[in-house]
């Protein structure tokens, strides 16, 4: 049988080092196929993963880096390619499982390329179903692939949703570590800077993602991924903090019966179950000592606090491009808080400013319409940071 072929989109950043870190354990280039590999700036890093993978293409989304990567993989045999072609290019060549993990919206137009033509989606992008939600899971169907979910709470949920149980589904259940500033007063959090807001107690993660730990927007956009995902109502999507991320998400069904996924806080347990589902892969990751942890505490989330998940159930309870705007809004928003423009607890105020200046915007019937939205979002956003 021949290597199974695969698409890392965003090889460079923690999911995607995590992914190949699975594959390597799996057998890495003998047995699989590496049909293409992506990333952003770090030619350095995507060469060397496109080398010890024996990848057939390597894109760096930024073109002015292009000549940078080819002459790092010259003499090698590898293809390049860079910018919004080069990553359209990667989508579509015929690997039959693609992992989704660019950051942002950047992430939306390959991975919806990668589903329209039947791959399987191991998504880790949030933006997908966050900004296109209905567009995104009507692609994956129509391509006829499958959309296997890599964020640990929603692989969480998929290993504790039972097929056959999908009429006693009462609720799900999203566990949030709380961030570095679950217990800090609104006053404290004003301070803070981006130096301070990256670093996660549990998980090692980029800093888009680690920022929108500690702000809780990164669940604010797993409430509406969740929706998408698993065809729930917003009353049935709940969240609850759990400082030890050990509890990654629970389903509840309506017998009382709760079932939650455990697993010590590393990404590569949701990836390496993406790759292989619905079989288990053998890794090398912590196993949990029950008797070391001793404990495990939940606690119901502030949402005075951290307002990004008040946001959430509106633009839930509202539909329509609500989700785009809100991550165009917020996206845009970080970016000036990472450059000192705006302070952190201002985020979520231009997040929600945003989304009632455009909440009479149409529903979006095709992708454009969801990037005319984002695009819009963003450049409100920008007005009000001035």
């Amino acid at each position: 049988m021949s290597p199974r072929k695969i698409t890392v989109l965003g090889a460079t950043g923690s999911i995607g080092v995590n992914t190949l870190d699975v594959l390597s354990q799996l057998g890495g280039p003998d047995a699989f196929d590496i049909v293409a590999l992506t990333g952003n700036g770090n030619i350095d890093l995507l060469a060397r993963q496109a080398k010890t993978f024996r990848a057939d293409l390597a894109v760096t989304a930024d073109e002015a880096r292009y000549q940078d990567l080819k002459d790092a993989l010259a003499g090698t045999g590898i293809e390049v390619a860079a910018g919004r072609s080069g990553l359209a290019e990667a989508a579509e060549r015929d690997a039959g499982w693609v992992m989704a993990a660019i950051v942002g919206t950047a992430g939306l137009a390959p991975t919806l390329a990668a589903a329209r033509r039947g791959a399987d989606i191991a998504l880790a992008n949030k933006e997908c179903l966050v900004s296109a939600g209905d567009l995104f899971v009507d692609a994956v169907a129509a391509g006829g692939g499958r959309l296997l979910p890599v964020d640990s709470e929603h692989s969480a949920i998929f290993q504790a949703l039972e097929d056959d149980q999908r009429h006693a589904l009462e609720r799900i259940i999203l566990t949030a570590s709380g961030g570095p500033f679950r217990t800090w007063t609104r006053e404290q959090m004003a301070g803070v800077t981006a130096d301070i807001a990256r670093a996660h107690p549990n998980w090692s993660m980029g800093l888009k993602i680690s920022i929108g730990s500690a702000s809780m927007f990164n669940k604010a956009l797993e409430m509406i991924e969740a929706k998408h995902l698993f065809n729930v109502t917003p009353e049935q999507i709940e969240v609850l903090v759990h400082p030890q991320s050990i509890v990654h998400s629970m389903v509840g069904y309506t017998d009382g019966s709760v079932l939650a996924q455990l697993g010590a806080p590393d990404m590569r347990t949701a990836i390496g179950y993406a790759l292989t589902y619905p079989a288990r892969p053998k890794l090398d990751v912590e196993r949990l000592d029950f008797a070391r942890i001793a404990r495990l505490d939940f606690e119901a989330p502030d949402e005075t606090r951290f307002p990004a998940l008040r946001l959430a159930r509106t633009a839930l309870a509202r539909g329509g491009v609500q989700g785009a705007v809100m991550n165009a809004a917020e996206e845009t928003a970080f970016e000036a808080f990472v450059a000192g423009r705006i302070g952190f607890l201002e985020m979520a105020d231009i997040a929600e400013a945003v989304m009632e200046d455009m909440t009479g915007w149409p529903a979006a019937r095709v992708t454009q319409d969801v990037f005319a939205a984002d695009e819009e979002a963003r450049r409100l956003a920008r007005q009000r940071i001035g």
